[in-house]
């Protein structure tokens, strides 16, 4: 790893330890697996817009290159490799880039896992998407300008974190990791990153922040996409 990584070690050992039970929708990570669909949703509708291609076609990303920074065990980048993309997926668990590489080759996907650091990735991609990871690294601003290096010109660059409010506060350490529905110690509420921080930290790495979008919660709805940024939000940026 670099000297300047973002990677901190606990937080890899707190993800590396429910590597085996990534895929299972009932376990560990089903919160991921709810949260899924919400995302991609999103995604889509920016790699719709970025690059104005057929809403209904099925591969947008075709002959496009997409880097996934802190991948888990493959959850968003087995989707965009679907989408046609040419994927670079990596994390820092070793143990979550093993079970990547299986369920992959599994699926029948080509996915380009390495255990590494953004800091560590050489080239250029055309999209570069890290979900629900800024909040777990050392150093935000270092974290993004790394993202920012690896984002080729005109490309598209999509982010997720939980807000930093006492909503996002209760919902996801109070309620969700007390009740088991994530392992506790997950996050750490001091780490949660509000969207009026987040514009200039991707503005200090040369980024133009082109969108915010929330992810809320309701009873009835469950997670779906929200003008209410308070428990969560994505955000999608260009080079400026």
């Amino acid at each position: 790893m670099s000297e300047t990584s973002s990677i901190v070690a606990t937080e890899v050992e707190q993800f590396a330890r429910i590597a085996d039970d990534w895929w299972d929708p009932n376990g560990a990570s089903a919160m991921l697996h709810k949260l899924n669909p919400v995302r991609l949703a999103y995604m889509r509708d920016r790699i719709n817009q970025h690059w104005q291609v057929d809403e209904h076609g099925r591969r947008p990303l075709e002959g496009r290159s997409a880097l996934d920074v802190g991948c888990g065990a493959g959850l968003l980048a087995e989707p965009l490799a679907r989408l046609g993309a040419r994927v670079t997926a990596i994390d820092a668990a070793p143990e979550l880039i093993e079970v990547a590489r299986e369920h992959a080759r599994a699926q029948g996907l080509e996915i380009d896992y390495r255990a590494a650091a953004v800091e560590d990735i050489d080239g250029r991609f055309d999209l570069v998407t890290s979900l629900e990871v800024i909040e777990h690294v050392a150093d935000p601003q270092a974290f993004v300008a790394g993202l920012a290096r690896r984002l080729a010109p005109g490309g598209l660059l999509i982010l997720s974190t939980p807000n930093r409010t006492a909503w996002s506060k209760l919902l996801t350490i109070t309620l969700a990791e007390g009740l088991g529905r994530i392992p506790k110690g997950t996050h750490d509420f001091e780490r949660f990153i509000a969207p009026e921080r987040m514009k200039p930290l991707l503005e200090a790495s040369g980024l133009r922040c082109c969108d915010f979008e929330g992810i809320a919660w309701s009873p009835t709805r469950g997670l779906h996409l929200s003008e209410d940024l308070r428990l969560d939000y994505l955000v999608a940026a260009t080079h400026a």
